[in-house]
């Protein structure tokens, strides 16, 4: 596993790269919520009031690390990512500066 730190405008958050054989499991999580890859179930974490979104590479087939995640495209969100002004389309690093 590796941990980076993700310098957002107000916070840092953490970045963790996961290794799951052909595929990564990526993630950046901020003190309030998290942004991840399509292998998160983002509506599963909203029954715990979660905040969560995740995302679908800007370019190339697959999020493969935290850098991804900042530039890749939102295309789920739950409802407590919502209610923090999180929405479909915006990027993964625009997400996490309202988390």
């Amino acid at each position: 596993m590796q941990k980076v730190s993700v310098h957002l405008s107000k916070k840092v958050a953490d970045g963790y790269v996961i290794p799951l054989g052909p595929a990564n499991l990526v993630a950046v999580i901020t003190d309030v919520g998290l942004v991840g890859c399509g292998a998160f179930d983002v509506a599963a974490l909203d029954s715990f009031s979660y905040p969560a979104a995740k995302v679908r590479p800007a370019k190339g087939p697959s999020i493969v690390t935290t850098d991804d995640i900042l530039t890749g495209i939102i295309k789920e969100v739950n409802r407590g990512a919502m209610s923090r002004g999180i929405t479909n389309g915006m990027t993964g690093k625009q997400a996490l500066e309202l988390l």
